[in-house]
């Protein structure tokens, strides 16, 4: 790209005049043309490193949960001052997704301010501030390319790697007897259903881009072959289900114009087919992990933390508001349901902005055109959708939005370029024996 560089440029990036539009963000040509800054995805990352949280299983080497929380918090910091040196001039594109989750804010501060939960509300609050403003500032580079699902998938198969580590240096530990055998973090403390949200967002994306000839069939073996392995130890039925479910809605959406997508379909439904029938017997034992059926129908004792949370007595201002941002628990058990913990700490004004936000993401994906940029949002947002019946993470800094977030990039339209001006007209020729 010709032209000299100006002082509201990325990194030193030249830029050409007349490429903006009105709003102040980058045209998809400027981002094809130069790219988006290496640093994004160090940002990038570094929300992803802020979401991993502070508690989980035993380590190899006990873990201070002060020291894990100062380096979740100083990777959100990291995250937010590397986005603000990259986008000094505030040149954010608009979006319904991170204005949704900036009005979010509202009902979680007021009900925090109350200090109902404790000062650890105010500190979620700024937390969750911090995290959107990240988002802002990083919006700036949503141009639905397949730029952040790279960024998102070597960021959680570097946790899946670490996760690997700790399978090899102390299997005793990664795979132990009070979570049932269920594969977790030895090195740094991460529950089975995490590492299974990890792995089953890491390979359905590869499998989108494997379909659309993004990467080749190697590289996406080496990364689908080892989550699959790690996805099946942790014995994860919500990151299953959401993984399948979500895949097939995403290839679903590219079948009528892709013959990959068609081929791959019909495979593996064929050979789901076969698997069902000949190995019945060890995937249901898989899916029940050891457990009766009434453990099953009350969803391992989450049913009853849901009947209390709803019986329980709350104020005109609980109900519309919520107690303040808290642990995700109620009694001292985990909530584990995405829409009664948003009820629970930001009450119904923060369910209707969180519904908000799943019904804007999937009326935009319906309403846009099959490609694999959409494909891999429809995946992202089945998946969350699934797993906000037995996970929490929808109202707060979470893995969750972050996907979302993905998802959000990945429907934002770029700006069009404006009009070529037009070149000015020609003087008129002059005789050659006039110029003499």
């Amino acid at each position: 790209m010709s032209g000299n560089p100006r002082g509201g440029g990325v990194a030193g990036t030249p830029e050409t005049a007349g490429t903006r539009s009105g709003t102040g963000a980058p045209s998809g040509a400027e981002h094809r043309a130069t790219g988006t800054p290496k640093a994004v995805g160090v940002a990038w990352a570094l929300l992803g490193l802020n979401t991993l949280g502070s508690a989980g299983a035993k380590t190899v080497v006990p873990l201070p949960r002060s020291l894990i929380q100062m380096a979740t918090m100083g990777a959100l910091l990291t995250a937010f001052a590397l986005a603000l040196a990259l986008n000094l001039g505030l040149r954010v594109r608009p979006s319904a997704f991170v204005f949704l989750l900036t009005l979010l804010l509202v009902p979680s501060v007021i009900s925090s301010a109350n200090l109902e939960v404790g000062y650890g509300a105010l500190f979620r609050c700024a937390r969750l501030t911090l995290f959107v403003g990240t988002l802002w500032l990083l919006s700036r580079w949503w141009d639905d390319s397949l730029t952040f699902v790279r960024h998102h998938i070597r960021m959680y198969f570097a946790v899946l790697v670490l996760v690997a580590a700790g399978l090899v240096v102390a299997p005793g530990t990664a795979l132990p007897e009070y979570y049932g055998g269920r594969l977790v973090g030895a090195l740094w403390p991460l529950t089975p259903p995490q590492i299974g949200q990890y792995a089953a967002v890491v390979i359905g994306l590869t499998v989108l881009l494997l379909l659309g000839r993004r990467t080749t069939g190697r590289s996406a073996a080496v990364v689908i072959v080892p989550a699959l392995v790690l996805l099946a130890l942790t014995h994860t039925r919500t990151a299953t289900v959401g993984l399948l479910a979500g895949l097939t809605l995403a290839i679903g959406s590219l079948i009528l114009t892709s013959a990959a997508a068609r081929r791959f379909f019909a495979w593996t439904v064929l050979c789901a087919t076969v698997a069902a029938v000949v190995f019945s017997s060890a995937v249901q034992a898989w899916f029940l992990r050891g457990q009766d059926q009434e453990s099953l129908s009350n969803l391992t004792g989450r049913a009853k933390v849901w009947d209390a949370l709803l019986a329980a007595p709350r104020s005109a201002g609980e109900k519309v508001f919520g107690v303040g941002l808290s642990d995700k628990s109620f009694g001292g058990l985990p909530i584990d349901n995405s829409w009664l913990a948003v009820y629970h700490e930001q009450g119904l004004l923060g369910v209707t902005v969180v519904a908000l936000v799943m019904v804007t993401l999937g009326g935009v994906a319906l309403l846009r055109p099959p490609s694999l940029e959409r494909a891999c949002a429809i995946f992202l947002i089945s998946y969350c959708a699934i797993s906000s019946y037995t996970e929490a993470g929808l109202g707060d800094a979470s893995p969750y939005l972050l996907h979302l977030a993905l998802a959000a990039a990945l429907l934002a339209v770029p700006a069009a370029a404006p009009p070529p001006t037009a070149a000015a007209a020609p003087g008129r020729r002059i005789p050659r024996w006039a110029r003499r």
